[in-house]
């Protein structure tokens, strides 16, 4: 029997309506019930994550932003991972210098210098991914991403990094350029200190190295002297590799990037079929 779960949230947990299904919400509360240890691992932020969370009534621990902030079920912090003022000033600068738009996630809120932008790419995003949704509603569910998960805009994002009172967690960078992504990856990865991983194919998400999801849940499950053996990790994109790679029981979605699929020894349906309730109970089976 499994002793711990940890979960994605897009485009795992979360259906293409940002909603926990019934199925998924079920499964979650059958675990908990069993003294299975249920946590979730997001590149989201604390408040964003606890939205569509809270709809469910769902409380458990959350890793947030990729790994660089873990709360327990009350909402406390527990561990934090920042960056490097400098390095995030040369990530800044590389952004900028390839014409990608980016947001910086950090412990007082994320942060946009140019929200109109925000919005115009978060509106191509919702459109590619819900060709149906008329364009008023994907207005208004890109204009709640930003009220829901309190991105704040700045002047300039040199008064963060001149400020020690900030923590900054995690740059999120957005562009359907892909020569541009990839032009900006390879000057990224060779500032000290950082990582660079991906939760779409037109999005990079730039961490401390040592803010990683595979880190953080391994240092989760030993603080509750539970089993990486016996863990299970589901996710669907590149951020949650390094949780796979940790765990005994690594679970790609039906909707998993390809390197995901191919990595995973165990797969399960997609985001829309309910897909993380029926690893769940599959897992709670089965022996690791």
């Amino acid at each position: 029997m499994i002793e711990c779960i940890a979960t994605d949230m897009d485009g795992t947990l979360l259906n293409s309506k940002q909603k926990v299904s019934e199925a998924n919400r079920r499964a979650i509360m059958e675990a908990q019930e069993k003294g299975i240890q249920v946590v979730v691992a997001t590149g989201r932020s604390y408040t964003e994550a606890r939205f569509a969370l809270d709809e469910a009534g769902i409380e458990c621990p959350i890793i947030c932003v990729n790994g660089a902030e873990t709360r327990n079920r009350e909402g406390e912090v527990i561990h934090v991972s920042g960056m490097d003022a400098k390095a995030s000033a040369e990530v800044s600068r590389q952004l900028k210098e390839h014409g990608i738009y980016f947001e910086i996630y950090t412990n007082k809120g994320t942060y946009t210098e140019d929200y109109e932008k925000g919005i115009d790419i978060i509106m191509d995003i919702i459109q590619s991914a819900n060709p149906h949704v008329s364009e008023q509603q994907i207005r208004d569910g890109a204009k709640k991403r930003f009220s829901e998960g309190h991105i704040s805009v700045i002047d300039h994002y040199q008064e963060i990094f001149d400020d020690p009172s900030y923590t900054i967690y995690k740059f999120l960078a957005f562009s359907f350029d892909d020569q541009a992504l990839e032009n900006a990856e390879g000057p990224l990865k060779e500032i000290e200190g950082i990582a660079v991983s991906s939760s779409g194919k037109e999005n990079l998400e730039i961490t401390n190295v040592h803010a990683q999801k595979g880190i953080a849940l391994e240092k989760f499950v030993e603080e509750h002297g539970l089993d990486l053996s016996k863990t299970m990790a589901i996710g669907d994109n590149f951020n949650d590799l390094s949780m796979m790679k940790k765990a005994g029981r690594p679970v790609a979605m039906g909707n998993a990037a390809q390197g995901i699929k191919d990595y995973c020894e165990f797969h399960t349906a997609t985001n829309e079929e309910d897909g993380v309730a029926k690893a769940i109970f599959e897992a709670m089976k089965a022996t690791v």
